[in-house]
């Protein structure tokens, strides 16, 4: 038995699996991952064996807490794993924590890591959702990825994916996509979101491309050779995003995600929400009571800092004084451990948008330093971009979300600057 938890208003009641291993790194991916190549799978891979003997003495020896409402396994391609050993993690979060009647269990998929039949094994072990990694169905787009499937492969496993859902074993399914890729212009896009909205998907995640550093696109921007749209297309592609999915019956309910109803991911909404919840494996960050603690993001410190919590109590940063005083402080304001900047950061994302005045106060901000803030905005809120209705700021849609970068940047750059006026000696 692990520690008992801290007390506190808002015990996590979701959980975050990261499964790193993949064939290969995408060539935008900075996330934490280990390629193992293209042959390599859950059943012949002795580095995915070891990996969840760590992952799941992790889980064994968290503090208790509810029964689990959400879980999600992501990556990495968590679809490398076997049906059975996607079984044990979740037979170890059944043990430690219990699952809630009616969870929801997401597991991400790559299109060319499965069949009928690993399906049919994945949904006998429990999983009731999938998050089908497609990015693109443009062969030639997927190869400049660095993606290791292709158009066909995607094409079979939507199809797999809707078989399922229409017969009752899968509550629900996602697919992925990237939008702002080198080279592309309106008409292309246009094409990607009718082959994707014929998929029949009941949510769907359309990304912005990010350049982030060490990625094999840096590079490849830092030479002059990566073709990125310019910032007023970007926008318009994220508009025409938003004009198109409507229209085939998608609610825009975060930035990024679009579903039909009864169909937003209840586990993402966690984290935009301000839920606490907990994080396991390599690279992953829990936030069980409002203060964040991200994991080490390669195999060897993942190993060493699970070593350092052996005879401790509990997973560091889940329980201790840092954790308990955030979760006297929250007094029913959840993530009390998150600063102003990136409360309201995470709502505006959200369709329903944030309480700002609230969040202020709670801050200790005072109408003068709010007001400043909303004088950096008024550009936005004279287009109609940002609008304050029923108590809440929120970004208009589509509008709004489509330059929701440049509000965002405004927030952050005046935080940056009371930060620095706040700081002692300067």
């Amino acid at each position: 038995m692990g520690p008992a938890a801290p007390p506190g208003p808002w015990p996590p009641r979701s959980a975050y699996l990261h499964i790193p291993f993949c064939h290969r790194r995408c060539f935008y991916c900075d996330f934490a991952v280990v390629p193992l190549g293209d042959k390599a799978d859950g059943a012949s891979s002795g580095s995915i064996a070891r990996y969840l003997e760590q992952l799941l003495a992790e889980i064994a020896a968290a503090p208790e807490g509810p029964p689990l409402s959400t879980v999600y396994v992501g990556g990495g391609t968590p679809s490398m794993l076997t049906p059975a050993q996607l079984g044990q993690l979740l037979a170890a979060l059944r043990a430690r924590f219990g699952l809630a009647p009616g969870a929801e269990l997401s597991l991400e998929m790559d299109p060319a890591s499965f069949d009928q039949v690993r399906l049919a094994g994945y949904l006998a072990a429990g999983v009731t959702r999938v998050s089908l990694g497609g990015q693109s169905f443009d062969d030639a787009v997927l190869e400049r990825l660095g993606r290791r499937h292709r158009r066909a492969d995607l094409l079979q496993a939507a199809a797999w994916l809707a078989a399922a859902q229409r017969r009752g074993d899968l509550a629900s399914w996602s697919l992925d996509l990237i939008q702002g890729l080198p080279g592309q212009d309106l008409a292309a896009w246009d094409a990607q979101l009718a082959q994707a909205i014929a998929q029949g998907p009941p949510h769907l995640s359309v990304y912005d491309l990010i350049v982030e550093p060490g990625t094999v696109f840096e590079r490849l921007e830092r030479r002059g050779q990566l073709d990125l749209p310019d910032a007023d297309l970007a926008a318009d592609l994220m508009e025409h995003t938003g004009r198109r999915l409507a229209a085939a019956g998608y609610g825009h309910y975060e930035i990024s995600n679009y579903a039909w109803p009864g169909h937003a991911s209840r586990h993402n909404r966690v984290y935009w929400s301000g839920a606490g919840w907990w994080g396991f494996g390599l690279g992953a960050t829990s936030a069980p009571w409002g203060e964040r603690l991200a994991r080490p993001r390669t195999r060897e410190a993942y190993g060493a800092w699970l070593e350092q919590q052996r005879g401790a109590e509990g997973v560091a940063g889940a329980t201790g004084p840092g954790a308990a005083a955030a979760a006297g402080e929250a007094a029913g304001e959840a993530l009390a451990g998150m600063p102003f900047d990136e409360r309201v950061l995470v709502g505006l994302r959200r369709r329903e948008g944030v309480r700002l005045e609230r969040l202020a106060a709670a801050a200790g901000l005072g109408a003068a330093e709010l007001a400043s803030l909303l004088e950096r905005w008024r550009p936005y809120r004279e287009r109609g971009l940002l609008r304050a209705e029923g108590g809440r700021w929120r970004l208009s849609d589509p509008e709004g979300l489509a330059l929701s970068n440049a509000v965002l940047r405004e927030l952050l750059e005046w935080w940056e600057e009371r930060d620095g006026r706040d700081r002692p000696g300067d």
